[in-house]
């Protein structure tokens, strides 16, 4: 069981490394070429059995110490990388082929990621267009915008990067996954973002006060729910809903609740589970009235007809 723990954690931060990898806006190697023109910076990289060099701008200071931590960042976390296979291997683990349905869903979710991101910055009050979103997905940086929301955006393209890899969307959706996408909601916000909360909180809009949760028995009703007979879809509308109203973390329980909830959709080959933009101010309302103990019904009715795609 130990030993379970030990590989389902350094699957985790093998994911997390990758996702992070994945996020750097350059690979490769700083290059400055010199012309008559002027002064330009590359990031030179091999690619196969050729080395090739990428335009990046034209030179300067600022920019070149941008790619210099770029380049830093991505070494260490090809070491870490290789360090986490290593642990892996020497305990035992290797690759199991995903099932046929399961790969198919991970490329629809991929495909529809900056899309489903979209839509959960919506629901979470950030200021933003379509278009802005994916220039920040692209890019890491737009202008016009907070750098409190284009943070929330990154976060959340972390969160997604991080479930949808294929070590990770074979790990139960238990809590301490919960909690480790917590924690990549809320980077850069808070130190701990993925630690359980300690103290009372209070939501807008309703009379409802969350009681401060205790650890085994969020984890205990997490497994309840996926120990439940229901449907797939069933259990990740319960696990989205339960988190949401239990309010588990300071922050950011939102947003890890619907990532959480689509690790389990995709794990099983079902889809996802968004709140699209337009419909963000009547899901709203609901999620209102549940917190209340009222319109249980019609809530989980509104998450299956509007917000569940599918291929």
């Amino acid at each position: 069981m130990k030993e379970l723990e030990e590989i389902q954690a350094l699957l985790r931060d093998l994911a997390d490394c990758r996702s992070r990898l994945s996020l750097l806006a350059y690979d490769g190697t700083p290059e400055l070429k010199v012309l008559r023109s002027g002064k330009y910076l590359y990031m030179r990289k091999r690619v196969g059995s050729r080395v090739v060099s990428t335009y990046v701008g034209v030179y300067s200071d600022e920019l070149y110490q941008l790619l210099v931590r770029n380049a830093r960042e991505g070494r260490e976390l090809r070491r870490q990388i290789r360090r986490l296979n290593k642990k892996l291997a020497d305990l035992g683990y290797s690759e199991s082929s995903l099932a046929p349905k399961v790969v198919e869903n991970l490329d629809f979710a991929r495909a529809n990621m900056k899309a489903n991101i979209y839509d959960q910055a919506v629901l979470e009050g950030v200021a933003t267009s379509f278009p802005q979103t994916e220039e920040i997905l692209n890019n890491g940086r737009v202008s016009g915008m907070t750098v409190s929301d284009v943070q929330k955006i990154l976060n959340l393209k972390h969160a997604w990067e991080f479930i949808l890899d294929e070590n990770v969307i074979r790990a139960e959706s238990d809590y301490y996954l919960l909690s480790h996408v917590a924690k990549l909601v809320n980077e850069g916000f808070f130190a701990e973002g993925g630690r359980i909360r300690g103290v009372p909180v209070t939501i807008g809009g309703t009379s409802y006060v969350p009681p401060v949760p205790v650890e085994f028995k969020v984890r205990e009703d997490i497994e309840g729910i996926l120990n439940r007979s229901s449907s797939d879809l069933d259990k990740a509308i319960e696990l989205l809903l339960y988190c949401m109203k239990t309010q588990i973390f300071l922050d950011g329980n939102k947003r890890a609740a619907v990532v959480f909830a689509n690790h389990y959709l995709v794990a099983h080959g079902k889809g996802c589970l968004v709140i699209p933009e337009k419909l963000v101010p009547e899901f709203k309302d609901l999620l209102i009235e549940y917190y209340e103990g009222r319109a249980v019904g019609k809530i989980k009715a509104f998450l299956k007809k509007e917000c569940w795609r599918r291929l």
